[in-house]
């Protein structure tokens, strides 16, 4: 695939209208060179079934069952079969964890250098999902079933934290096996954030656990797990923590540090960008899956309505680009009532300086947290990226981040993608935001590290905005270094250019990461497994009011 700008015109009416049949069959190789949306084209005409979130598609050939002699595991759009493909099947398959005979996840890492294991043994519910993504693109659909269900099964466990119980709804963060070699027998433990580090719970496993469910049953067409009644009440649970009234005057969700895949204090208390796009994110699966009986109606109707409060927020408030940044510096403050502008009392005196600089004049992207009288302006890659995939940001917003990724290219994925966010917080700023943490020094880890696992999330955004050439330039980068540097955690440096200094070494959503990317750009279908159409608006269930008959 020739590279070529990402600001060419659009492509004529017949470039563009594909015959999507013969794609799916034929499978020839992907060579968009187009702005436009991946679902504008390939999800409506794939989809047969306009209210149906799990339409004919599914038992389409566009889903092999090879193993790996599929293209997936080739790697034929790149020119032939890369050294890196087989390497990293082969190290995923070694962290594959077994319980009674089944295997039912990946651990987090399988470094034999290091000498501290700490929870890096685990299966850790976001950690796995590249892993999922990865086996069910390869037609092993057995492991995600299994993982599915063995982590449902554990949302029911006991959850106590220093005597305090938890929500029904919690999900673990992570489990393991524990083998009693005298009795011979396996139990799995779960760990809900009792055992982590700052002892929080994860808010992010129960959002990424129905995004899973919801591509396990788009993969294989098997409605039977996500409509059975186990799995029909995990969701109801996950959703009741997320949708019950309070106090809240925002629609989004009110969060503490080290929730998600930020799991160290970094400053994100309030209403992290990650957390927002997954919860939406997760409430449209979860739209698609609920059965309209019983509770399940009820929860459709609360979706609905927060969807549509979410989506107006987000769009409005935590969108941020050049018209708007503008607005911010020029708000007046002390304002009251319904007409107020700056509705959240932001001084403009707060912005940083290092803002007017990377905000180009064409481009924008979500702003890290919005709350009272605070904006962060840091940029997130995951969120982002969720918001694209989700549809969350609109096609002017998606093509605006699209914009500034490639902009700001050398600063968001230098040597190395993926920041996980931009830029490091330093200093002074260092020492109040994270507590001194040594370990999130500036652009170290989570402070402004650089990610291999957000490859297949850049990777997706690209191939839903019609950039398969960004894609394709990101992934050439993670080649000439990850199985060189051992399939490491995360990268430090302004560009990524060094090992993390703690850094796992084969870090298992590293090396899924890298296969799910790759195997994504192969066959773009694969991208409806996650990806959320963008036509159709959700609207509040509209009640007739007791005075209607009076």
């Amino acid at each position: 695939m020739k590279r070529v700008s990402s600001h060419v015109s659009l492509a004529s009416e017949a470039e563009i209208n594909l015959d999507l049949s013969r794609l799916i069959i034929d499978k020839p190789r992907f060579g968009l060179e187009r702005k436009r949306s991946f679902d504008e084209q390939s999800w409506s005409e794939l989809s047969h079934r306009q209210n149906d979130g799990f339409d004919s598609v599914l038992q389409s050939p566009a889903f092999p069952s090879g193993g790996f002699d599929s293209p997936f595991s080739m790697g034929t759009h790149f020119g032939g079969p890369h050294p890196l493909v087989n390497e990293a099947w082969e190290a995923l398959r070694k962290s594959v964890v077994y319980f009674r005979g089944q295997p039912v996840g990946t651990i987090a890492a399988v470094d034999h250098a290091s000498e501290e294991v700490l929870n890096y043994d685990q299966v850790f519910v976001r950690d796995f999902v590249p892993s999922a993504l990865a086996f069910l693109m390869n037609n092993e659909t057995d492991i995600v079933k299994n993982f599915l269900l063995k982590t449902l099964h554990l949302q029911s466990s006991e959850k106590m934290v220093d005597r305090f119980k938890l929500g029904a709804g919690a999900m673990p963060a992570s489990f393991k096996v524990d083998r009693n070699k005298n009795r011979n027998t396996e139990t799995l433990v779960a760990d809900f954030g009792e055992s982590a580090i700052g002892r929080v719970a994860p808010v992010d496993s129960g959002f990424w656990w129905i995004i899973l469910l919801r591509a396990y049953t788009k993969y294989t067409g098997d409605v039977s797990l996500s409509e059975s009644p186990d799995c029909q009440k995990c969701m109801r649970l996950i959703l009741n923590l997320c949708l019950s009234e309070g106090f809240d005057t925002f629609p989004t969700l009110l969060c503490t540090d080290g929730c998600s895949m930020i799991d160290r204090r970094m400053g994100i208390y309030g209403y992290p960008i990650e957390i927002q796009a997954l919860f939406y994110m997760a409430l449209r699966c979860a739209l698609q899956m609920l059965k309209p009986e019983g509770e399940g109606k009820e929860f459709i109707e609360k979706i609905g309505q927060r969807l549509h409060a979410l989506t107006y927020h987000m769009r409005n408030y935590f969108w941020l680009d050049f018209h708007n940044l503008n607005n911010i510096y020029r708000y007046k403050t002390e304002e009251y009532s319904h007409t107020a502008v700056n509705k959240f009392n932001v001084i403009p005196d707060s912005i940083p300086d290092w803002v007017f600089d990377f905000m180009p004049c064409r481009g924008g992207y979500f702003l890290g947290n919005v709350s009272p009288a605070m904006m962060d302006f840091r940029w997130f890659a995951l969120g982002n990226c969720i918001a694209i995939v989700s549809s969350l940001a609109t096609p002017e917003q998606s093509v605006a981040i699209m914009d500034l990724i490639e902009e700001r290219w050398d600063e968001l994925v230098g040597e190395m993608p993926l920041k996980i966010c931009y830029p490091a917080i330093e200093n002074h700023e260092w020492r109040i935001i994270t507590g001194c943490d040594p370990k999130n020094t500036r652009w170290s880890y989570h402070n402004g590290g650089s990610w291999p696992v957000l490859l297949w999330l850049l990777t997706a955004a690209c191939i839903k905005t019609g950039r398969p050439q960004m894609a394709k330039r990101a992934i050439e980068l993670a080649e000439s270094r990850l199985l060189k540097d051992g399939w490491p955690e995360y990268y430090d440096g302004k560009l990524g250019r060094f090992v993390g200094k703690q850094a796992r070494k084969f870090q298992t959503w590293s090396i899924a990461g890298y296969l799910v990317a790759r195997m994504m750009l192969e066959d773009p279908s694969t991208l409806m497994m996650i990806s959320m159409e963008e036509d159709r608006p959700v609207k509040p269930t509209m009640r007739r009011s007791a005075s209607w008959n009076a």
